[in-house]
């Protein structure tokens, strides 16, 4: 009877954590923003769109730890933009843009995570035209090798001999 108890209050917990961790992983998507799940690429994958006042394709891009990548935006928009954010973190804040990071975004993963990748269209600058076409280019890289620590100097023969190491 009381194995029944624990089983049960087991699974309400599981039922009840399951849905939070889903919802951490679910892009809140803005107007006319189609969502496209990716795989994390074996060879270089290039993305081609268009975007205008959001409505634009938006990426899921499930990462390992460990995994190196680098991604690169390119647009011909000085008002189009890449936005990359963590949907395992609780913020709303991205932690890297084109905005301000530049064009060009490399890194090891530290953990398994899913990334989405959101072009847009900036609303804030006064513009023209039916919006931007953007490229992006996901290029998965090898590990990278361990640096080597640098070589030593060799000993210069001195006048004044080595002072004793200081005890702790």
């Amino acid at each position: 009877m009381k194995d029944q108890s624990v089983k049960t209050s087991i699974a309400a917990l599981v039922l009840f954590f399951l849905p939070i961790s889903a919802l951490a992983q679910t892009p809140q998507l803005d107007p006319g923003e189609k969502l496209e799940k990716l795989q994390f690429p074996a060879v270089t994958m290039q993305l081609k769109g268009w975007t205008k006042f959001g409505n634009s394709h938006v990426y899921t891009l499930p990462v390992r730890a460990g995994q190196h990548v680098k991604i690169s935006f390119a647009t011909k928009s000085k008002f189009t933009f890449l936005a990359i954010f963590d949907l395992s973190k609780p913020d709303d804040e991205a932690f890297f843009g084109t905005d301000e990071d530049g064009m060009n975004f490399q890194t090891t993963a530290k953990e398994n995570t899913t990334w989405l990748l959101r072009p847009y269209y900036s609303k804030v600058s006064p513009r023209r035209g039916l919006g931007a076409p953007f490229s992006i280019l996901i290029e998965p890289l090898a590990a990278a090798p361990p640096q080597p620590n640098p070589p030593a100097e060799p000993e210069q023969p001195s006048l004044f001999p080595k002072a004793p190491p200081k005890p702790q």
